[in-house]
């Protein structure tokens, strides 16, 4: 049977309409892209003719998918700083624009990761699951947006906790020569968030690919990797990566802080920082400023910094808090980075060589240490036990140095000395072994009362291990009132000096 001329006409007409409508889905269609030729290649920096409508810390593309960040806008050429290895870099090669902003994913899925400050995946985790970005580069929240500091944030720290308060929102400085715990100080802090619905970003600037993966291994051990970030730019990358690093971090934990979280946000160190500015700046050729940094090396940390906040509770209520690292030379905590930190953050803990080679650990001068912001929001039972403990245990540094000039001292100078070496001994903590709240009140409890006084350090460490064991079993409302943030009444306090006889008179029995 033969069909109709019709009914072919119209399957021919069907087919070719269809035809037609795959031809104009599938055709090329032009691409306006603005491109530039690389003029010059050094150590971390290009040169780049062209690009003239190119905006200032834009994202763009080299051959063989690199990327740099704009960061020169000359009137004849382009300064780049680059984000990856530039032995890939050729002169002559092509620029491309992204036309977007330098941004890094943010969102749930970052915890637990080791990344980049580009948001690459530097672990065995696979590629990061995110559904939003951020640019690493943003206004600080306004006078009107911010809260009063009135949370603390327990580091887990006797020495900090005590005579060093830090709270949420607040900005505290960690400085010290090279080795004498800066670090270590700052990933029990982040250890002592488990369970405190703290999200934790450790951001590595600078630092040996051995000390970062040490660091790492220690979080993953003790189980803090499942609310901690990890942004890694070690000292082999580029220094523009080290630049954007301690930023891509801060836009990181700015997510969180809008979702009304807390975060904490620890830079190892701004020193590494500051000195990969200024080997960018050199290298392109901006005017040097003292010790060869350029002039807005101030400007580029406080920017940083004044993002860290507590928010109102209308804007969620989150907070930002921010523990960076510098390293100062030969004690020197006047020099020009560290002056300029300290100048904008809200205190700062020193650490000193002398005390870390006595085996004063952790080695906290608490006389040129401070917390500008903390107090405010230190628990009641702390400033009732150590309220006036910080002048003392200065005053009793003072007295030991005077005392050993001097051959013959009255009974209420030695009873000075003895109170003040029992603190000390006290004070002194392992690493990776932060403490609760309660366990601190009533050692420190112990202290000041002076049960400690007669006794030999190494009795004192027993005693205040005694005192952990047992505090939870035989005072747990006590210990839950303390970590509640309830004052301390006297009968609380008669019950932990009763603890603290029983576990000084305690003898482990014999095998």
């Amino acid at each position: 049977m033969i069909e109709e001329p019709s009914a072919l006409q119209g399957v021919l007409d069907d087919t070719l309409e269809a035809v037609d409508r795959v031809s104009r889905e599938t055709a090329a269609r032009p691409e306006l892209r603005e491109y530039g030729i690389v003029n010059f290649v050094g150590q971390g920096i290009a040169r780049v003719r062209g690009l003239p409508d190119v905006k200032s810390e834009e994202l763009v593309r080299f051959a063989g998918d690199l990327l740099g960040m704009t960061f020169n806008l000359d009137p004849d050429e382009v300064g780049v700083v680059l984000l990856d290895d530039c032995t890939g870099v050729e002169s002559g090669s092509e620029v491309w624009r992204t036309n977007r902003i330098l941004d890094v994913p943010v969102g749930e899925g970052m915890l637990g990761r080791v990344i980049d400050p580009v948001g690459r995946p530097l672990d065995d985790g696979g590629p990061v699951s995110t559904h939003s970005r951020a640019p690493i580069e943003c206004s600080a929240p306004s006078v009107m947006d911010r809260a009063p500091v009135t949370v603390p944030l327990q580091t887990g720290t006797k020495v900090v906790d005590a005579l060093i308060p830090v709270g949420r929102g607040q900005r505290e400085l960690i400085l010290g020569d090279r080795q004498t715990g800066k670090s270590g100080i700052a990933v029990d802090c982040i250890l002592n968030q488990k369970g405190k619905n703290v999200i934790c970003i450790y951001c590595a600037i600078g630092q040996r690919s051995s000390s970062v993966a040490k660091v790492i291994a220690d979080l993953r051990r003790f189980e803090a990797m499942s609310y901690s970030i990890v942004v890694v730019a070690g000292g082999d990358a580029t220094p523009g990566l080290q630049f954007v690093a301690p930023y891509a971090a801060t836009s990181m934990g700015e997510y969180f802080m809008r979702q009304g979280r807390d975060v904490l946000v620890v830079f190892d160190d701004l020193t590494c920082h500051a000195r990969a500015y200024r080997e960018l700046s050199l290298l392109l050729r901006r005017p040097p400023g003292r010790e060869s940094f350029p002039g807005d090396i101030f400007y580029i940390h406080s920017r940083l910094l004044e993002r860290y906040t507590h928010l109102r509770p209308e804007l969620g209520g989150g907070s930002l808090t921010a523990l960076p690292i510098v390293e100062t030379e030969e004690q020197n905590i006047s020099a020009y980075i560290p002056t300029n930190l300290i100048s904008i953050t809200d205190g700062q803990i020193y650490l000193t060589p002398d005390l870390f080679q006595k085996g004063i650990l952790p080695a906290v001068d608490v006389g040129k240490s401070v917390s500008r912001v903390g107090g405010k929001a230190q628990p009641a039972a702390y400033r009732a036990v150590a309220g006036d403990l910080r002048l003392f245990y200065s005053q009793f540094e003072e007295l030991e140095v005077f005392s050993r000039f001097g051959s013959r001292l009255d009974e209420r100078t030695r009873q000075t000395l003895a109170r003040g070496r029992a603190v000390r001994e006290a004070l002194k903590q392992p690493q990776f072994d932060p403490l609760p709240a309660a366990v601190q009140v009533a050692i420190l409890v112990a202290a000041t009362a002076g049960l400690f006084d007669n006794l030999a350090p190494r009795r004192v460490a027993d005693a205040s291990a005694r005192i952990r064991e047992t505090l939870r079993e035989e005072l747990p409302h006590i210990a839950d009132s303390i970590e509640a943030g309830a004052q301390l009444s006297d009968l609380d306090r008669e019950a932990l000096l009763k603890l603290a006889e029983k576990a000084i008179a305690w003898k482990q029995p014999s095998p």
